[in-house]
């Protein structure tokens, strides 16, 4: 997040992917769109669809959106992890309950960066060979500027490269960590429509308005997970 004025402009990544339960686990992915697609209106944010693969049924095998807007990140990181649903499938004949489970990563997005080179660190080595010529990881032509300004840059898109990767590697890493193996067993809520229940598994937050929940009004359980955390965090600095 930066600041922007009085207000934080963030940028993030929201990745939602089904899971176990074939074709409801990816009916339920697309309602979980549903609901952070209402959210990200009424909270006045951009919501862009990266990429999407629709399920045979309905729905989302996945689903990848950049959110843009007031302090996205902060307030969206809290939905990453398993969501476990507990309904009776469109396509149940019996009317038996099933389980299924859909897993939703946030990531924070990779801002633009300068890469701003000191050629002063830099050892440019020079070689003579019919005639004054730099060799600087170029050289494609025999003027000493542009081979230097042509190395320069090569070294700018390494660097950026390198730092690129590292980025790369580190959501990797986030997004194992946030969505498990996508297991029912692996949740942090559970959406029980017979009951019409949300409980949020991290705080024993339970709520009986899912047909709301799921219309995207989210704000309260979230709110509780930042209190949740800032008291948490309070605790760990006062040990």
């Amino acid at each position: 997040d930066f600041p922007c004025g009085s207000r934080r402009i963030s940028f993030a990544i929201l990745e939602i992917r089904g899971g176990a339960g074939g074709d409801e686990a990816a009916i339920f992915a697309g309602d979980l769109f549903r609901m952070y697609t209402k959210y990200c209106e009424a909270k006045g944010w951009r919501l862009d669809i990266s990429s999407a693969n629709e399920g045979a049924a309905g729905g989302f095998k996945e689903i990848i959106c950049s959110v843009t807007g007031d302090n996205v990140y902060g307030t969206l990181k809290y939905e990453s992890g398993v969501h476990r649903v507990q309904r009776v499938p469109a396509t149940e004949t019996q009317g038996r309950v099933h389980t299924s489970a859909a897993s939703v990563a946030v990531l924070p997005e990779a801002e633009e960066f300068d890469v701003v080179i000191n050629e002063g660190e830099i050892k440019w080595d020079t070689f003579r060979s019919g005639g004054a010529e730099i060799l600087i990881e170029c050289t494609e032509t025999r003027d000493q500027p542009k081979n230097k300004e042509r190395a320069l840059s090569r070294l700018r898109t390494f660097i950026y490269d390198k730092e690129h990767q590292k980025y790369i590697d580190d959501i990797a890493s986030k997004r194992k960590t946030m969505v498990s193996t996508g297991d029912r067993s692996a949740k942090i809520r559970t959406y029980n429509y017979p009951q019409g229940r949300i409980t949020d598994h991290r705080i024993n937050y339970t709520i009986y308005n899912l047909a709301a929940f799921m219309d995207g009004d989210i704000q309260d359980c979230i709110d509780h997970l930042i209190v949740a955390e800032n008291a948490e965090r309070l605790k760990e600095s006062e040990l």
